[in-house]
């Protein structure tokens, strides 16, 4: 209300002014002007017309950039620019798809540790977020006890480090340390030499997430095919379970996803209502995969499908059949990854499906 009546009084103070001015302007010639007007009456009417109309467009031509200038409203509305743009920016419909996720910086080789005084094998293995016996394997030791100055090695992830020999496969390898083939073929550090059979090379470090070695028998034990789950059941948010089976691979940092394996094959249906994004295949990676933005801030990926029963741009309902499981593009058995995403960076789906 300030700015209003600062700027009635600058036009009131601008007009006076001019009108001062030109007041005194025209007495001077005020004289001449009616005696030239009173002989020749009608004569330079329209003449006197239309120069008064070019005065006019002059004046506020000359006069709009001075006031357009010395705008007081100029700086509330810049202002309230300002607001609206922050509004936009801080608008989140899920009160945290903004918020900054910071994930761990990934290993993608064995490190060596000196050990420290009051070091414990526990201590170590939760400052590389490694479980205990995973330490003990790569290391080579038996014991729980270590010392100070002592090298032990430290694998990127819980797990196996395998030296690769000759005839072995992803699938042998799986088989002996009590995991999952698609596992190993999901963590990024490792190297196939064809990614169409994931050979390996005689040799080759492999790591194995979730491998267990059997002549240990080790105190860490992950759980496996152990969640069964049936589509279409709610979780704590909106979203549904997308299919039915068991989970063959829960998120970790390089896989942030849910795996979920079923060699029947069942169809695979939209986790909630949404449009499509994407419908389409692969030769490599998510294979034949399908993408849904849910328009409230959150999207959702099906990937390996066999067939795709979508197209990009169909809207589609919670519930509704989208495709059929499958084994296409990076993966070694039938199953369906899927991930929940917001704000361009993939969440734990267990977090909304469970």
């Amino acid at each position: 209300m300030k700015s209003i009546f600062e700027f009635i009084f600058f036009l009131k103070e601008y007009f006076v002014k001019k009108s001062v001015n030109f007041g005194k302007r025209f007495e001077k010639f005020k004289d001449i002007i009616v005696a030239v007007l009173v002989v020749k009456r009608g004569k330079y009417s329209s003449s006197f017309l239309n120069t008064s109309f070019l005065i006019l467009v002059i004046a506020v031509f000359v006069a709009g950039p001075i006031i357009a200038e010395n705008n007081p409203f100029l700086g509330l509305i810049e202002g309230r620019q300002g607001n609206l743009q922050a509004a936009v920016v801080s608008y989140d419909p899920y009160e945290s798809s903004l918020s900054t996720i910071i994930s761990a910086k990934p290993r993608d080789k064995v490190v060596e540790y000196t050990v420290q005084g009051g070091d414990t094998l526990e201590s170590i293995s939760k400052k590389f977020n490694v479980s205990i016996d995973s330490i003990k394997w790569a290391s080579d030791i038996k014991s729980n006890t270590i010392k100070p100055g002592q090298e032990l090695e430290i694998p990127p992830v819980t797990g196996v480090v395998h030296k690769v020999n000759s005839g072995e496969n992803v699938y042998s390898i799986a088989k002996k340390y009590n995991t999952d083939a698609q596992k190993i073929v999901n963590f990024p550090f490792n190297d196939f030499t064809d990614l169409d059979t994931f050979a390996l090379t005689p040799g080759q470090t492999l790591f194995v997430p979730d491998g267990v070695v059997p002549a240990e028998q080790p105190k860490y034990a992950p759980q496996q095919f152990v969640a069964q789950i049936q589509a279409g059941v709610q979780g704590s948010s909106t979203f549904i379970w997308p299919t039915s089976g068991s989970i063959s691979q829960y998120p970790v940092w390089y896989h942030m996803a849910v795996d979920i394996q079923n060699r029947g094959a069942p169809p695979i249906i939209a986790s909630d209502t949404g449009t499509v994004t994407y419908a389409g295949c692969v030769g490599y990676g998510y294979g034949c995969h399908i993408r849904i933005n849910h328009g409230n801030g959150f999207e959702t990926l099906y990937a390996h499908l066999s067939s795709i029963g979508v197209a990009p741009g169909q809207v589609v309902s919670q519930g509704q059949q989208i495709g059929v499981m499958g084994s296409t593009g990076r993966s070694t058995g039938t199953h369906l990854h899927f991930e929940v995403i917001t704000g361009g960076a993939q969440q734990n789906p267990l977090n909304y499906l469970q």
